[in-house]
């Protein structure tokens, strides 16, 4: 895997690393079909996205076989860090605590979600 700097993925493209990232290695056809469980999308779609998502080196493709295999070519946490990281920097000033206060006032957050959230803190506290 390499380290993920740019580009970063459109909404559209995340939709197929999130299945990439599920199901492991797979090609366009089982990438459409899934993508077809949520909202009606063309193979074709789903194809120049593949190819525009390699150009990008965001996927990668294997050519082995008839079918197209392709590949995330991040991990997915590696991506989710530079999505954060840009949207904390745009939305909030690059304040962490910012964007936690306006997320846990936003929603219903459970009992085990905070209990998560106060053992993170602590760990932060004691230096990790």
């Amino acid at each position: 895997m390499k380290k993920i700097k740019s580009p970063k993925p459109t909404e559209a493209e995340l939709e197929i690393l999130q299945i990439l990232w599920e199901h492991g290695p797979s090609t366009v056809r089982f990438i459409n079909d899934k993508m077809n469980e949520k909202k009606n999308v063309g193979y074709t779609t789903t194809l120049k996205l593949m190819q525009i998502m390699v150009g990008k080196n965001l996927v990668t493709r294997d050519e082995g076989s008839r079918s197209h295999i392709y590949s995330i070519a991040y991990k997915k946490n590696e991506t989710q860090k530079v999505l954060l990281d840009q949207f904390l920097e745009t939305a909030f000033g690059g304040s962490a605590g910012k964007l936690v206060m306006q997320a846990l006032g936003n929603r219903k957050t459970s009992k085990e979600e905070i209990r998560e959230i106060r053992e993170l803190l602590d760990k932060i506290e004691r230096g990790k």
